[in-house]
């Protein structure tokens, strides 16, 4: 009885959320396993902020962010393409290219992403600077499974080792609108802006699976 209190107890503190202010996950080995799963606040938005920072040495593919719902395994995917100089934007499964030619190695970089279902509209944000505006379309994204670390090819599995990510990754956070550019560009900055409303690194709710640790963010000395 008293095993199954503890249990009950340490998967509660488990769930609760977490302030990872000055924290980063770091993913330090290639697998198919190792992730992080991000408990969302919302289970039904017709549109979408993500935003986050994250450092790499991959040239290859590798997923930035991944979000499935059971009949979308890329209801929305940030994702790089090695091979080519694009970040890609997947919204319910269809896709779009921005241009990266500033992706460089083992630099922390910003990343955000709005995308709207009335308009359809998708944009790219890296390091402060929008890309242009471009039409994906899209519906309701409902229950959906947030993964960092590894893409979803089926909703909440389907990892592939070649595609997944190795560096360390901070500040994610999401909302269910877009955000407007000025407070894209607080975010990137840094300064005080609105934490998200469905993940929001401040307060927030997650498991680990494999070889993650959550360790002090690295900072510049001066």
């Amino acid at each position: 009885m008293a095993f199954l209190l503890l249990l009950v107890m340490l998967t509660a503190c488990a769930a609760s959320p977490r302030d990872l202010s000055g924290k980063m996950f770091t993913f330090p080995e290639e697998t198919n396993t190792a992730n992080v799963r991000l408990t969302t606040s919302r289970q039904d938005f017709s549109a979408a902020t993500v935003c986050l920072r994250s450092i790499t040495d991959l040239s290859r593919n590798h997923v930035i962010f991944s979000l499935a719902m059971p009949s979308a395994s890329n209801a929305l995917l940030i994702f790089k393409a090695g091979e080519r100089d694009v970040i890609e934007v997947h919204v319910r499964n269809k896709k779009v290219d921005f241009g990266a030619k500033d992706y460089k190695l083992n630099v922390w970089h910003s990343v955000c992403s709005t995308w709207d279902s009335a308009s359809g509209l998708v944009q790219l944000w890296y390091d402060g600077k929008p890309s242009i505006r471009k039409f994906i379309g899209g519906s309701n994204i409902t229950r959906p499974i947030v993964i960092l670390g590894q893409e979803q090819d089926s909703f909440g599995g389907g990892f592939d080792t070649r595609q997944s990510f190795v560096g360390m990754m901070s500040d994610v956070h999401m909302w269910d609108y877009t955000l407007s550019p000025c407070e894209i560009q607080r975010y990137v900055d840094d300064l005080n802006f609105t934490p998200g409303n469905v993940l929001n690194w401040r307060a927030l709710e997650f498991q680990s699976t494999g070889r993650v640790l959550i360790e002090d963010k690295q900072l510049t000395c001066h």
